[in-house]
């Protein structure tokens, strides 16, 4: 399993990344993004501090630590500017927090984050048809979830994901320790989006794409 959205104490995740790396490897996954909820106030405070200790995870552990960011409820007219902000600040993975149904997320949202230079749309909500066109044109990756409400239009963004071959990948956006999930749980989740199997082996390849 390889999660490339997670939470630690720099937003609203309850653990240091250090105990987030390692409960994540004692459960076997193989390496995790630390992708921080931020905005325009937070970006240059996140972003060095999960490089910084990620480095330092990166040779103590046999996870794989990786630095990333979470825009969230970034304006739409806003996402383009701070995604390039956050890759010169040295996110490797930049993930965008798209138009979840149980949060009021502005319109808009997703088609300007598929616009900008991130990795992920995550919990997309129910995205249309033309905004995964756009993921596929981009080679940005949609989110399959198992967070709980963001979890509620896996199977929308699953059926138009295979309807148009858009890439998918499973993330936890976990927060605390009970969010991380192993590779069998993992499989089940993907089956309960109306996926298959072999859609999990395929997920789990475009995440190892990205790092």
């Amino acid at each position: 399993m390889i999660d490339l959205h997670t939470h630690s104490i720099f937003s609203d995740g309850v653990l240091v990344p250090s105990e987030l790396a390692r409960r994540a490897e004692a459960m076997g996954i193989k390496a995790i993004a630390i992708t921080d909820h931020a905005d325009a106030s937070n970006l240059d405070f996140i972003i060095p501090r999960i490089v910084a200790v990620s480095e330092v995870l990166n040779q103590a552990c046999r996870i794989r630590i990786v630095p990333g960011i979470e825009l969230t409820h970034i304006p739409p007219s806003q996402m383009a500017a701070l995604a390039d902000r956050a890759r010169s600040l040295g996110a490797k993975i930049i993930v965008a927090h798209g138009e979840t149904i149980v949060e009021p997320v502005l319109p808009g949202t997703n088609r300007s984050a598929l616009g900008a230079d991130i990795d992920v749309l995550a919990h997309p909500g129910l995205i249309s048809e033309e905004e995964v066109a756009m993921a596929v044109d981009k080679g940005i990756f949609l989110e399959i979830t198992a967070r709980k409400g963001h979890s509620l239009t896996n199977g929308h963004v699953a059926k138009l994901a295979k309807k148009l071959d858009a890439g998918l990948v499973l993330n936890t956006d976990s927060h605390e320790p009970s969010d991380l999930i192993t590779d069998e749980q993992a499989r089940r989740i993907v089956l309960g989006a109306g996926l298959e199997e072999s859609d999990f082996e395929r997920m789990q390849a475009n995440a190892e794409s990205l790092l």
